[in-house]
């Protein structure tokens, strides 16, 4: 009875925490840009009372939490091998163990495999006299 039930409370908090961080992330920067507005809005009244400019909006509010950086060709790189070798030890594991679901594997294999045929591609074309800069 104890096992069936942590069977099954398994997925639930996995689920539950898993909502609960991404709710969390997302009050916790809506909170800071509110906060960012309520200074903006006090500095730009004081500044219209005293006659001055009224200064613009501050750049980090129109940002996301994470500051992106243009994907290289060496991100997709990394991406194609890590999801390779993850995709082709989930189908010899499965099929070491004589399993029906080792073609399971081959959807993170086919996910690396796609990422490295990418980055081979994009540096093909970054060599090429009129290619790309290097950044995706």
């Amino acid at each position: 009875m104890t096992e069936d039930m942590l069977g099954e409370l398994i997925p639930i908090v996995a689920i539950v925490f898993g909502t609960s961080i991404a709710l969390l992330n997302l009050l916790l920067d809506y909170r800071k840009k509110r906060s960012i507005f309520e200074l903006h809005h006090r500095e730009r009244l004081a500044s219209i009372e005293k006659g001055m400019d009224v200064p613009p909006l501050p750049p980090e509010l129109f940002e996301s939490q994470r500051s992106r950086r243009p994907r290289t060709a060496g991100d997709f790189l990394r991406r194609g091998l890590v999801w390779t070798f993850v995709g082709a030890a989930v189908v010899g594991s499965l099929t070491l163990e004589h399993h029906d679901g080792a073609y399971y594997g081959l959807i993170p294999l086919a996910v690396g495999v796609a990422n490295l045929v990418y980055y081979a591609v994009h540096a093909r074309a970054a060599n090429a006299p009129d290619g790309p800069t290097g950044s995706i």
